[in-house]
């Protein structure tokens, strides 16, 4: 075989090599940008749905107090002290419960 070929050819395989080894790099970094982007997808998710439960658990508390103000205002006066005695117990409930979520 002529030197000259077996230069290029040497040339040649060096130069596939390298581009082999730096396609590998490059692929490698992308998926790790690919994964990290996910990653924080999923994340961006769960914090959404945590606000939405915190919010549906908001709205069940307003909801469950305003039938209780219906009942104080559509029953007799008999009963209104109880009511009222029973929505200050859950807002005393709710602080204490709500302290040690924060502390969590």
């Amino acid at each position: 075989m002529d030197p000259d070929l077996q230069l290029i050819f040497s040339f040649i395989i060096v130069i596939t090599a390298m581009s082999f080894g730096l396609g590998y790099v490059i692929m490698k970094r992308e998926h790790a940008h690919k994964e990290r982007k996910l990653e924080l997808e999923v994340r961006k998710e769960e914090a959404k749905a945590a606000q939405s439960l915190q919010a549906n658990a908001d709205y069940r508390k307003f909801e469950e107090r305003l039938r209780v103000l219906e009942r104080i205002a559509t029953d007799g006066n008999h009963m209104l002290a109880s009511q009222i005695e029973e929505l200050r117990s859950l807002d005393a409930i709710e602080d204490r419960n709500g302290g040690r979520e924060k502390a969590l």
